[in-house]
């Protein structure tokens, strides 16, 4: 699996196999338990990362109003790591700011979440790359309260 761009198929196997290490309570890697604390964030999803053979391929469209739980965890995980380097730079600091207002770490996340799915979907539709100034004016807006 390439650590910096897994396709689809192996995005989800980690997230599967991460689950089902925690389940049989399995020793787990550093990653895994950051995204296990993930997944224990989101029990909504916990039927499906307990069936891997019924969702492996499990297609999901947003515009028919479905949510993608592989890419919501993935986004997480992005989110955590951002905050964890500070890239880019600026971003832990706007997460502690967003953690002190809603006094939840995971509303904050999910704050920054948004931000980094909006900031995505702009550099595809315009096929540019990710503007990471575009995203930290986002997230300035999520302070400001916006």
């Amino acid at each position: 699996m390439s650590l910096y761009n897994p396709t689809r198929d192996q995005a989800r196997q980690f997230l599967f196999d991460a689950w089902a290490k925690f389940s049989q309570h399995a020793v787990l890697t550093d990653l895994e338990k950051i995204a296990v604390e993930v997944m224990q964030m989101h029990p909504e999803y916990h039927g499906i990362l307990n069936a891997p053979e019924r969702y492996m391929q499990q297609q999901y469209f947003p515009e028919m109003g479905e949510t993608n739980p592989f890419l919501h965890l993935s986004l997480h995980l992005s989110v955590i790591e951002q905050i964890g380097i500070n890239q880019p730079i600026g971003i832990a600091s706007i997460y502690h700011q967003l953690c002190k207002r809603h006094q939840d770490q995971h509303q904050a996340q999910h704050d920054i979440l948004d931000c980094l799915a909006e900031t995505i979907w702009h550099a595809q539709r315009n096929n540019i790359p990710l503007d990471s100034t575009h995203y930290l004016k986002l997230l300035q807006g999520r302070i400001q309260g916006q």
